[in-house]
């Protein structure tokens, strides 16, 4: 029996070069095997890996070196999202250009990543701002150009004045840049753009067959693409109120039923009727100035109090031409959704109840709850927006919603105004196009070149990539691109004059909509892909990250897919079979006396009296513990995984990121059981040194027969690897654990019996003790490495298949039945499984239980339900 420790910090690194020299975990293309592609989203070079990183790739990990051990191609490549503002950022801040500050962390990363022992195929890695990479990027942004798929026009931005940048929805903070300060306008700009909407239903539609994913991403991405049914409407307005003897206002609506609650018309600050309203009102004008400010964001628009301004134009009623409805520009409608105006329906929507409350406009509700009197039903803060009765709604009135929807549907879709009904059935998408244009310097140059004779012309093909330029300065506000003095002057390809590159660059959400599909064959430098390779590689079978990437990142990629097979460069629409969000790492926080937050390596915690208690490792003040959140630089809260692995090595981290919950929710990070986690380790390596011993003595041949303790044992490894197979497949990997756990003290009580065992008995532990390792190799692989060693097996167990499991060992000569007496619980009887209903009814009336809760009584029946319940009728 071994005496010596388990050495992490000698063995972990050992293993990872062996793994390394011989290159096992990297893929073939021409491998005939099945394949199976497992991903983890690649992380941004920040420089340094989070313990969120540990969980997320060890996740992965366990599930490609099962699927390697089960004999597929496994395919788990390994990339880095590397263009992005932080890198510009670092630029300015530091004074460093940006590629090398990129470079410099992927290195430093790297090594991390692999200090963790990941089974990752690190010959195909590359970084998305490689040229090599964004050439074929570029390539196919062309072809979407030439398919109609891409396409230049004008939007609404937020403006930093500052910065002198666009920003996106999620920089603006209250209004201002978040680098900034300043306060952001809006601005009409020409920005390049994807035509996802081309795909919206197909996108929609498609979710339903992707069963592998978890329903509340797919319901987010239903959310996000937003179909709605509803009817386009032409209201009238008075000419007499427009500002140039405008007509009409078109406004979309889901629910035309509550026209007869109509109570305002609101339309957007850009809207053209606002626009020529404001020409002539220099108040109007000024509050379209104001709220402009607040940027384009939705949720920021949502949550801002409600503001409207009464333009003194009318809208005359669909179903009656006495009723004029005031228009209002409010700051809560955009142009970019619907028409860009809307008609008020406040008793039942809780937007228009905000904003008619404050301007005192007043409600009327036309939907009544079930139950409710109509006379008496009304509306004063909360609208009602549930199911009901239409009122106060004329020819309308005693229908259901639905009905009603209807009704009024083939009532203006029959009248005329000119040539146009009045109400026409049309389906909407919240869905907008991709804007990817940024007006930053490290992004991917979008190739095309602006020349005043031709306008838009592509860069040739033969020409690409367009590379970035090296010697960019970061001192003046803006696009450093637009400051470079040769890089953006350029020679028509078309007609030879003088041309400008276009200086904006793609949003790094391409970058990372198509990575998947490169990883197939990073080496083909003719084509971003190599059509056979992946066709046979796509989709990724199972595809893991943070659900913050559930709506953006995962619906970009699947239009970028369509877009690639639109182009010829894929054969598929779907780039995801299985998608896997996992939980977030989180910590509790602490806190001095002063407020400060301590990190918690400073930070000591003991139970005193019965609480825990938290102090200063040096010094001994006494602080705070705060509630446990999510990891973060501002709150301390944070794990370095380096110190973990120097401390306890990387098979600790690993199992303890597994082992703690359910890989979907989120982990607390404890200290403790990360000790405990240690523990355990350093007890799977004393029971396979220990099963080694025993294991000399075993037959080389299996026994033709087994004693009771044999075979028990035997049933025990392959109860536990058949458990452990299905557990991994589902991802249940804190299951898998504790079945690991289980087994491992079933072949502890074996080791624990005095005297010399059998030769049976040997053998069986030495089977035991063999499958025990390769169960848990996934999971901590270096320490199984070690003990694959210990028992004297050959080659690597990186290598090793997956052991075959003996399915007559599963089979349960015993089945344990629920024992009911006149339909109560009095107990359990354990019969053999071929056991007749004599002998359970025999075994079943000799319990005390049984005949305690019978007090005497003559029995009358006993019902056996087979291989479940006995009841015991007196």
């Amino acid at each position: 029996m071994t005496s010596e420790r388990y050495n992490a910090r000698d063995a972990e690194p050992r293993w990872q070069r062996q793994w390394d020299d011989k290159a096992i975990f990297a893929s073939k293309n021409d491998d005939p095997r099945p394949k199976y592609y497992v991903l983890e989203m690649f992380p941004y070079p920040s420089g340094r890996i989070h313990i969120g990183h540990v969980r997320n790739y060890t996740l992965g990990d366990v599930l490609a070196r099962f699927m390697r051990a089960k004999g597929f191609n496994v395919l788990h490549p390994m990339g880095w999202d590397a263009f992005g503002l932080p890198a510009e950022n670092a630029a300015i801040e530091r004074k460093v250009a940006p590629k090398a500050w990129t470079y410099d962390n992927i290195a430093a990363m790297k090594k991390q990543l692999r200090s963790i022992g990941l089974s990752l195929d690190w010959s195909r890695e590359f970084a998305t701002c490689d040229p090599s990479y964004y050439k074929h990027q570029q390539k196919m942004f062309l072809d979407m150009l030439r398919a109609g798929l891409a396409e230049r026009e004008k939007r609404k931005l937020n403006w930093d004045p500052v910065d002198m940048t666009v920003l996106a929805n999620e920089q603006v903070i209250d209004g201002r840049g978040w680098r900034s300060g300043a306060v952001v306008e809006q601005r009409e700009m020409s920005q390049w753009v994807f035509k996802i909407t081309k795909y919206a239903q197909e996108l929609l539609d498609a979710l339903d067959g992707l069963d592998r994913w978890p329903d509340k991403v797919r319901l987010m991405q239903r959310n996000w693409i937003g179909r709605s049914e509803g009817l386009l409407l032409r209201f009238a307005l008075d000419p007499a109120t427009t500002p140039a003897g405008e007509t009409e206002l078109k406004i979309f609506t889901t629910r035309p039923d509550t026209l007869f609650g109509a109570k305002f018309m609101a339309i957007a600050a850009d809207h053209p009727l606002a626009q020529a309203a404001a020409a002539k009102n220099p108040k109007l004008a000024a509050f379209i100035a104001d709220i402009k400010k607040i940027g384009t964001a939705q949720e920021i628009i949502d949550t801002a109090e409600k503001q409207g301004f009464d333009t003194g134009i009318k809208a005359v009623h669909p179903f009656d031409p006495s009723w004029k409805l005031p228009v209002y520009v409010a700051n809560f409608v955009l142009m970019e959704y619907g028409t860009g105006a809307i008609f008020g329906c406040p008793a039942h929507d809780q937007r228009d109840l905000d904003f008619v409350n404050k301007y005192k406009l007043g409600n009327i509700p036309v939907v009544c709850p079930e139950g409710q009197d109509p006379k008496t039903f009304v509306i004063t803060d909360t609208a009602f927006d549930g199911d009901g009765r239409m009122i106060n709604s004329r020819f309308l009135d005693g229908m259901t919603i639905e009905q009603a929807k209807e009704d009024v549907a083939k009532r203006l879709e029959s009248e005329k105004r000119g040539n146009a009904p009045v109400g026409e059935r049309q389906v909407n998408f919240r869905l907008r196009d991709w804007g990817i244009s940024r007006q930053r310097y490290w992004g991917c140059p979008i190739p095309v070149i602006h020349c005043p004779k031709c306008d838009v012309v592509p860069v040739p093909d033969d020409q690409l990539p367009v590379v970035l330029p090296e010697d960019v300065t970061f001192d003046k506000p803006g696009n450093a691109l637009d400051h470079h003095p040769t890089w953006k002057h350029v020679t028509c390809p078309k007609c030879g004059g003088k041309a400008q590159r276009e200086t904006d660059t793609m949003d790094t959400f391409v970058d990372s909509s198509w990575y998947f599909a490169r990883f197939t064959d990073p080496w083909n430098e003719k084509a971003p892909t190599t059509l056979p390779l992946v066709n046979r590689m796509l989709p990724i079978d199972q595809y893991i990250g943070g659900v913050e990437h559930a709506i953006l990142h995962l619906l970009y990629s699947r239009f970028f897919t369509r877009a690639m097979k639109a182009t010829g460069h894929i054969g598929m629409d779907e780039p995801f079979a299985g998608m896997f969000t996992q939980g977030m790492v989180v910590h509790e926080t602490y806190q001095k006396a002063d407020g400060t937050y301590v990190t918690p390596a400073e930070v000591k915690v003991e139970l005193i009296g019965g609480e825990r208690r938290a102090s200063m490792i040096y010094g001994g003040e006494q602080v705070s513990i705060g509630p446990i959140e999510k990891m973060s630089k501002s709150k301390k809260n944070t794990v370095d995984p380096d110190d973990i692995i120097a401390s306890y090595g990387a098979d600790v981290a690993r199992w303890f990121m597994l082992s703690d919950s359910p890989p979907d929710r989120d982990v607390i990070w404890s200290d403790e059981r990360v000790q405990g986690a240690s523990r355990f380790m350093q007890r799977l390596w004393r029971l396979v040194n220990e099963s080694a011993e025993i294991a000399k003595s075993a037959p080389a041949d299996q026994p033709a027969s087994f004693s009771a303790e044999a075979l028990a044992l035997r049933k025990a490894a392959h109860g536990a690897l058949d458990k452990v197979s299905t557990g991994i497949e589902r991802l249940h990997f804190n299951v898998c654990l504790a079945h690991i756990r289980e087994f491992a003290n079933a072949l502890a009580e074996i080791l624990a019996k005095d005297g010399k065992p059998s030769a049976d008995t040997a053998w069986a532990v030495r089977e035991a003790a063999t499958i025990l390792v390769q169960l848990f190799a996934p999971m901590m692989p270096h320490l199984a490495e070690e003990c694959w060693v210990v028992l004297g097996q050959s080659g690597l167990i990186s290598e090793a298949n997956w052991p075959q499991i003996e399915r007559d060992l599963l089979v349960e000569d015993t089945v344990t039945l629920v024992v009911q007496v006149n339909g109560k619980k009095r107990g359990d009887v354990t019969v053999p499984r071929v056991a007749q209903n004599a002998e359970i009814e025999a075994a079943v009336l000799a319990l005390d239980a049984v005949k305690l809760a019978l007090g005497g009584k003559a029995v009358r029946k006993v019902i056996v339900v087979p291989m479940r319940i006995v009841n015991v009728v007196g």
